[in-house]
């Protein structure tokens, strides 16, 4: 059995603090993993001891899953070991691995995989709940790259899901969150990007907002798959741009440009690996934070205006489409593959005392944006209902699934999805 640390001992309090600072929560014990084995012997102890589980890796869920108040914090950082096959384009990377660690080790030989936009996320949480990045329209989502995975079960089983191997798990894994079990593990597949990556965004003068979204959306319906399309809307400021990864990416500048009178421009040429750090914030981990999401499947001249009623919040698009709508619905628990945009309006503060106002605004902002929505993603569900992230017939599915592998619900500090209750026969 791994160390475990308790309230008093020496990176305690450095493990339960995680990256929203409005979760200030005490667990019973840490358990600080460096091996599979360490995993199994955590799961069982906190059985044992009748403790809620809850794993952390990077600490980036808004709700604080990772830190249970009386429970067992399974601490995965530790193992955050990354392995690259240049040649076979496989990196193997364990599961309490920042995306950071990834991007670097794929990146000495030219290589990446979809990551998310900052660097510090863990990769197990991003990739289990599908994990959309810079490279998705290019090659697909994070869980769409993961040849396979290595699972601890709330039994202590360690298995290996992959398309041959545990399949139904397997297709589970891919966007269903952290619901089956603790995965230790993950094979992915690389791509050859490179190194450069194109920034670009424009700022708009506020009385030309909206021609200037409406130009920006009938833009990305011809977008090349290299560019993934931004908006960023706060107040009455609006700048929309794009993010281009490999060689080229300047033919559509002009385009931009040309969208409405410009009052600010950024065209900055710079590495991959400095684009995925772009986001990071050191002190990240000081700020309270609430956010809200949505996916919308169109963009009608009504969301385009509800978009602009904007109270002064950080609200982000991000283009969709491309190879995350060519895989099959059906291949994998991700949901809302259509998606043109995903919308997440957040903020973050530092005084409590501005709590109940700003978790006010974006809520009453996101509702006003609802009746244009359709789902959202899983990573970004915050005091939402699962339905929103999976339609029945997937649910009912992935229902099974953690029937199957989590009848207890021992794995239920996260997006949960509920087992099916059994009735005397057994029978779900």
């Amino acid at each position: 059995m791994t160390e475990l640390l308790r309230t008093g001992d020496a990176g305690y309090d450095e493990a339960r603090t995680v990256w929203n600072a409005m979760i200030d929560r005490r667990p019973a014990a840490v358990a600080r993993c460096s091996t599979t084995a360490e995993v199994v012997d955590a799961i069982r102890y906190g059985q044992e001891h009748d403790l809620e589980i809850a794993v952390r890796c990077g600490g980036h869920s808004i709700a604080g899953h990772a830190v249970p108040e009386g429970g067992l914090m399974i601490d995965l950082t530790p193992m955050n070991a990354v392995r690259v096959d240049p040649v076979a384009r496989r990196a193997w990377v364990q599961g309490g691995a920042m995306l950071g660690e990834l991007d670097k080790a794929a990146q000495e030989h030219g290589l990446a995989t979809t990551a998310g936009n900052v660097s510090h996320t863990g990769v197990g949480g991003l990739t289990l709940g599908g994990g959309m990045g810079w490279l998705a329209r290019r090659f697909g989502l994070a869980c769409d790259n993961v040849i396979s995975y290595e699972v601890v079960t709330a039994d202590g089983s360690v298995v290996r899901a992959s398309a041959d191997e545990n399949a139904e798990l397997f297709w589970g894994l891919r966007g269903g969150g952290g619901n089956f079990g603790v995965v230790t593990s993950f094979e992915f597949q690389l791509h050859e990007i490179g190194t450069r990556a194109l920034i670009v965004e424009v700022t708009y003068a506020a009385d030309g907002a909206f021609d200037a979204l409406r130009g920006w959306r009938e833009l990305n319906a011809d977008a090349p798959r290299e560019a993934t399309f931004t908006a960023y809307i706060s107040g009455d400021t609006v700048t929309l741009g794009y993010i281009w990864v490999g060689d080229g990416g300047y033919d559509l500048l002009p385009a931009f440009r040309a969208l409405g009178t410009v009052t600010g421009e950024v065209v900055e040429e710079t590495t991959y690996l400095k684009l995925q750090t772009r986001d990071d914030n050191v002190q990240g981990h000081r700020f309270r934070r609430y956010w809200k999401g949505h996916y919308f499947k169109s963009l009608p001249d009504e969301a385009l205006l509800a978009l602009l009623r904007n109270p002064g919040v950080g609200a982000s698009l991000q283009a969709y489409g491309g190879a995350i709508a060519d895989v099959p619905d059906e291949a994998a628990a991700f949901s809302h593959r259509d998606t043109l945009f995903e919308l997440v309006t957040a903020m973050r503060w530092e005084d409590p005392a501005e709590d109940e106002t700003w978790i006010g605004t974006l809520r009453e902002y996101a509702a006003t944006l609802a009746p244009y929505a359709s789902g959202a993603y899983l990573n970004t569900l915050n005091g939402d209902p699962i339905q929103r992230a999976f339609p029945p017939a997937k649910l009912d599915r992935l229902t099974a699934l953690k029937t199957t592998y989590d009848p207890g619900n021992v794995f239920h500090l996260n997006q949960n999805i509920t087992p099916a209750v059994l009735d005397g026969t057994g029978a779900a």
